[in-house]
C-alpha cells in the first residue's frame, strides 16, 4: 500500500452525497474518532457507474481516471472510495490503463481535450473503506478503542458482488495471510469482531442484491434481496452490516417491498458497518446517521446498550 495510510484522498462518489448520506456521515465520524485524515478530492466527477460503462466502457475508464489524476495532483498516493461501485470502477480504470493500450489512448485524448493531465497508471492506488481501516488501524487498536461495545450483537456481513469481482482488477487480494479474499471476504468480519460483535456464518456474503435491475425488473430485485434477508435471519443474524450504498438502499427498500408485494416480512435490521463501528467507538446513533436509515433499528440498539 502506497504512502502514509493515515492520510488519504477521499472520493465519496455520487451516492454518498445522495441516498448514501448516512454512510458518508458515519464514515466521517469514524475517521475523526480514529484520528485518521481524509481530504475530499477537488472537483471530482461521477465514476461513470453502470450507465456509462454499459454504453462506452472506455469513456467510463476516463471518468474514473480523471479522479485518480486529481488525487495525484493533490499529492496523494492513495484514494479511498467507500462505495463498491466507485471502488470497482476506479480499480478497473487502474487495470485498464495499465493493460489496454486503446483505453490508455482514449484517456489521453479526452484528457487533452478537457485540458488536464492524463492519469498515468501506477501513480495512485484505490482502496475501499474496509481496506483502509483494517490496514491503517488494525484489529488490536480497534478492540482497545471499542471496549467490546458490540458484544451480544449478531451480525451477517454483506459485501455485495462488486467488492470482489472481477478478481483480476484487485491484484492486492488473494495474497495469503493478511490480505483480503475474493472468494470469502473477511475484512468487515474482522473489523466488527474486533469491536465485539458476533459474526454469524453467512453464506451469501457476495451474492448480488439485484441493484442493477431495480428499475428494469423490481420483482427480481425484491426476490434477490428477500433471499439475502431470510438467509441472514436463518443464520441467526439480528443485523446485516453493509459497505455499499447501493446494496444498503436496495436491502432496505426491497425489505419493505417484499412485505407489501410478496407478503414476506423480515425483521433483520440493515446498518452500514461504519455506523456499527462508530457506535462501538462510543459515538451516538444520531451522530452516525442511524435516524436517516429507512429501517428503524432503535429498539434493537437500545436493547444492546447502543445509540
Amino acid at each position: 500500500m502506497a504512502g502514509d495510510l493515515r492520510k488519504v484522498a477521499y472520493y465519496p462518489g455520487c451516492a454518498l452525497e445522495g441516498s448514501g448520506g448516512p454512510y458518508d456521515r458515519s464514515t466521517k465520524a469514524v475517521v475523526k474518532a480514529l484520528g485518521l485524515e481524509m481530504t475530499e478530492l477537488d472537483d471530482w466527477n461521477c465514476c461513470g457507474a453502470m450507465e456509462v460503462k454499459n454504453i462506452d466502457p472506455q469513456v467510463q475508464t476516463y471518468l474514473s481516471a480523471r479522479n485518480l489524476a486529481i488525487a495525484g495532483d493533490m499529492g496523494f498516493k492513495t484514494v479511498m472510495a467507500p462505495c463498491n461501485g466507485c471502488y470497482h470502477n476506479l480499480k478497473k480504470a487502474e487495470h485498464d490503463l495499465a493493460h489496454n493500450p486503446e483505453a490508455a489512448g482514449v484517456n489521453r485524448r479526452i484528457s487533452a481535450k478537457a485540458g488536464h493531465r492524463a492519469y498515468e497508471p501506477g501513480g495512485v492506488e484505490t482502496i475501499h473503506a474496509l481496506d483502509w481501516i483494517k490496514k491503517a488501524v488494525g484489529e488490536e487498536e480497534l478492540a482497545r478503542r471499542a471496549k467490546g461495545r458490540l458484544a451480544g450483537l449478531k451480525v451477517a456481513n454483506y459485501y455485495g458482488c462488486m467488492y470482489t469481482r472481477p478478481r483480476h482488477i484487485f491484484p492486492e487480494k488473494d495474497k495469503g495471510p493478511g490480505s483480503e479474499s475474493t472468494l470469502k471476504p473477511h475484512f468487515m468480519d474482522d473489523i466488527l469482531a474486533a469491536a465485539g460483535a458476533t459474526n454469524v456464518d453467512f453464506p451469501l456474503k457476495t451474492a448480488c442484491c439485484g441493484g442493477a435491475h431495480s428499475l428494469s425488473d423490481s420483482d427480481m430485485s425484491t426476490k434477490l434481496v428477500l433471499n439475502i434477508l431470510t438467509t441472514a435471519e436463518a443464520c441467526g443474524a439480528e443485523v446485516i452490516a453493509t459497505e455499499c450504498p447501493t446494496c444498503h438502499t436496495g436491502l432496505e427498500m426491497h425489505q419493505v417491498r417484499a412485505e407489501k408485494v410478496l407478503g414476506r416480512r423480515t425483521s433483520v435490521r440493515i446498518l452500514y458497518f461504519t455506523q456499527l463501528l462508530g457506535m462501538a467507538l462510543g459515538l451516538s446513533a444520531r451522530s452516525v446517521g442511524v435516524q436517516e436509515n429507512l429501517s428503524d433499528p432503535g429498539d434493537l440498539l437500545a436493547e444492546k446498550g447502543l445509540g
